[in-house]
Order: C-alpha cells, then sequence, then structure tokens
C-alpha cells in the first residue's frame, strides 16, 4: 500500500477514533457525578435522561454524515463557495430541527417517558434533566453539521478537540453545581447544556479562523439542484438511521424479555462490538473524506486505490481485534463484570462476539466510502437488506434456538451489510 495513502487513512482516522471514545463520556460523566449523591433514583433519571436524548438526536446524524460526503467532494473539486454552502444549509436545518424539538419538547419527553416506562421518581427527574437539557438542541446538532464539514475539509482533528473540550468542561461545571451549590440533578443538567454550547461556540470560532466565511449569496443557498441532492442524501441517511435504531432496540428489547441475566449478559457481550465500532468508525470517516475529495477531483485511479486501501487495512484490524478478543475475553469479561454469574452466562455466547471484527469491518467501510462518493440510496439499501435478514433470521431461529439464534441473526445482519455495499463499490 502507497505509504502516503496510509499516512492520509492515519491521520483522518485516529483522531475520529479518540472522538468516538471521548463522546460516550459525556454521559458517563454525568453518572459518575450522580453516583455520589446517595440515592439509586439519580443514576436511574440519568440514565433515563440519556436514552431519551440518544433516541432523539441519533435521528439527526445525518447532518453529520449529510455534510462530510459533499464538502469533501467540493473540496476536491477546489469549490470553496460551495463548501461555505453546505456547512450553511446543514446548519440552517439544524437550527430548524432544533427549534422543533424545543417548541414541541412536552409532548415529545412524554412520549419518550412512556416508551421507557420508567418509575415515577426516576420519571419526574428524568423530565427535570430533559426540560433543561434540551434546549442544548440547537448546539448538539449545529455541532453535528460543523464536524461533518471538518471531516469533509479533511480535518478530523478540530473535532476531536471539540470533543475533549466538551467533556473537560462539563466535568469542571457540574461538580461545581452540584457539590459546590448544591443544585443536584439541575446541577448535571447545567453543566451538560453549558459544554454543549461551549463544544459548539468553540467549533464556530475555530472553523471561522481557520476557514473564514465566504460570503454566499441566497441564490447558490437555494439553487434547487443543490438542495435536491441535499435532501436526497439526508433523507437516505435518515432512513438508514431509522433501520439501525429498530434493530439495535429489537435486540435489546429481545434479551429484556429473556430476563435480567440474559439481557445483562447480551449488553456485556455487546461491548465487544461498541470498542470495534469505535476504531472502525474511525476508518469510515477517513473513508468519507478522502473518496469524497478525489471524486471531487476526478482523480479516479486515486480514488480507487484509496477505496483498496480502506479495505486493506479494516480487514488487518478486524483480524487483530478476533486475536485479541480470543485471546484476551474472559479477562475482559471480568473488567466489565464483577456478577460471576453473568460472567459465567456470557460464555456460552462468547464465540458470537469473538465473530464480529471479521463479520462486520467491511460494513463499516463501505458505508464510509458512500457517504465520501454521496452514493446513500445503495447504503440505505444495504441496510434495508441488512434489517430484513436479521429480522426473518430472528423470526426463525429464536423460537427454536432461543438467544444463540439472535445473535446469529445480528452478525447475519452486519454480513449482509457488508456484502451488499461490497458489490456496490465493484460496480461504481
Amino acid at each position: 500500500m502507497d505509504r502516503q495513502l496510509l499516512r492520509s487513512i492515519a491521520a483522518l482516522s485516529l483522531p475520529a477514533v479518540v472522538t468516538n471514545i471521548t463522546t460516550p463520556l459525556l454521559a458517563l460523566c454525568d453518572v459518575a457525578i450522580v453516583g455520589h449523591m446517595g440515592s439509586a433514583v439519580y443514576i436511574a433519571a440519568i440514565a433515563v435522561g440519556g436514552t431519551m436524548f440518544n433516541m432523539l438526536y441519533w435521528l439527526c446524524g445525518f447532518l453529520r454524515m449529510g455534510s462530510s460526503g459533499t464538502t469533501a467532494q467540493a473540496f476536491g473539486a477546489g469549490n470553496m463557495l460551495q463548501v461555505h454552502a453546505i456547512v450553511r444549509r446543514a446548519m440552517a436545518i439544524a437550527f430548524f430541527i432544533a427549534m422543533a424539538f424545543i417548541i414541541f419538547r412536552r409532548p415529545i419527553a412524554t412520549l419518550l417517558l412512556d416508551f421507557i416506562d420508567a418509575e415515577s421518581a426516576a420519571r419526574e427527574m428524568a423530565l427535570e434533566y430533559f426540560s433543561i437539557c434540551i434546549w442544548g438542541a440547537p448546539a448538539v446538532l449545529g455541532t453535528f453539521a460543523l464536524t461533518g464539514w471538518f471531516i469533509g475539509l479533511q480535518n478530523s482533528r478540530i473535532p476531536m478537540w471539540i470533543s475533549i473540550f466538551i467533556n473537560v468542561f462539563n466535568i469542571v461545571v457540574s461538580l461545581t453545581l452540584v457539590y459546590g451549590v448544591g443544585l443536584k440533578i439541575s446541577g448535571v443538567a447545567v453543566g451538560t447544556l453549558s459544554a454543549q454550547w461551549g463544544g459548539f461556540l468553540l467549533g464556530l470560532a475555530v472553523g471561522l479562523r481557520k476557514y473564514g466565511l465566504a460570503r454566499v449569496g441566497v441564490k447558490l443557498l437555494l439553487a434547487w439542484d443543490d438542495l435536491r441532492i441535499f435532501l436526497r442524501i439526508n433523507s437516505d441517511i435518515f432512513l438508514r438511521t431509522f433501520c439501525l435504531v429498530a434493530v439495535t432496540l429489537w435486540f435489546t428489547r429481545v434479551g429484556a424479555m429473556q430476563g435480567t441475566v440474559m439481557l445483562a449478559v447480551n449488553t456485556l457481550l455487546m461491548q465487544f462490538f461498541t470498542i470495534f465500532s469505535y476504531m472502525m468508525d474511525g476508518l469510515a470517516f477517513a473513508g468519507e473524506a478522502l473518496c469524497g475529495r478525489y471524486l471531487g477531483a476526478d482523480d479516479r485511479p486515486r480514488l480507487r486505490q484509496t477505496v483498496r486501501g480502506l479495505t486493506v487495512v479494516g480487514a488487518v484490524a478486524s483480524l487483530i481485534f478476533t486475536i485479541v478478543y480470543f485471546a484476551g475475553g474472559d479477562a475482559f469479561l471480568i473488567l466489565l463484570s464483577s456478577e460471576g454469574g453473568i460472567v459465567e452466562s456470557s460464555k456460552e455466547f462468547f464465540g458470537w462476539a469473538v465473530a464480529i471484527p471479521l463479520l462486520s469491518f467491511m460494513a463499516f467501510v463501505g458505508d464510509g466510502v458512500m457517504i465520501g462518493m454521496t452514493r446513500t440510496r445503495a447504503m440505505l439499501a444495504s441496510m434495508v437488506v441488512g434489517a430484513a435478514v436479521y429480522f426473518l433470521l430472528y423470526l426463525f431461529l429464536f423460537p427454536r434456538i432461543g438467544n444463540h439464534g439472535l445473535w446469529i441473526a445480528f452478525l447475519a445482519y452486519l454480513l449482509s451489510r457488508g456484502i451488499v455495499l461490497g458489490v456496490e463499490i465493484r460496480k461504481i
């Protein structure tokens, strides 16, 4: 593989991996702070509140993914005016959605709380947490748009530093308000809200300083061809995310249906997938940036070389993870849980978790390539096929072999996505 290409992949993917790892820390910090307040209800409230926002914001991931590929193509073509038009469109859509969340916050909160079905005490505190943090929606969604823009501009370092800043800011403000002022759950919420706005404003300031702000006319912003492409890409990604959420929620639901122990087992083993996805999402970010750039520059040889390089790196990474999981899986399970019964029960299904890297890496690589090339319809098709395979296998296998059937369905879902994306990439 070309060394320059390998350096480019590393330069884009490694900061993205750090970003992926630090992003969940925002919720983890909140849990750690309320965990010392003297009551389990505070932890439950934060868990419920965090789940509410995950469900709400996860569906808005198109604001990031929809911005990166189009920005990378415009950047590769040297069209900086279009680069600035893209981020303005994305920010406008982000602001519109965020304001809708704020205006309809009460019915949204009621719907989400009814879906989660939390106990009354945790429900009241979660509602208090949600009612404060929802005012951070413009900042969160705006940061999504900025992150995609920065990645498209071949810069994943800025999102990394923004993510680190948000977490440090959140820890300082939350600790001050909770233990210094005594605000308890509202103090945690205000700390999170402050960190979200601080991170967004920092990203905006860095973006303006590094890339300037080109004057973009209303005619360019509202150009129908560009708007049509923008809406098509974002609708494809939204529907894809909807399918992904359906698969994930169903996996969790079926685990819960089998009892507390099996839910804990599946949650424990799913951490193997989560850790691997942090690495592979970073590689996908590199694919978005590089493939979009070379497509925009009409450099087909470099584009083909990049796709092959990403596939090789993904395959090698998956092999390394498989070996590490196989060799150190028992120790990792014990590290995650001190409950001997759950760890012992997990060993029956451990082989499925070990198989995750080899069967899923092409799904991540393919997503990155397709987003960069803005072939989001193919990406949506792969997700629809994967979800169909998942639910069909679940219906056939789960009644016969129980939780093994659920894991086989999940692995088949990941594998089928990768196969469809691989075929589509070869066609292109």
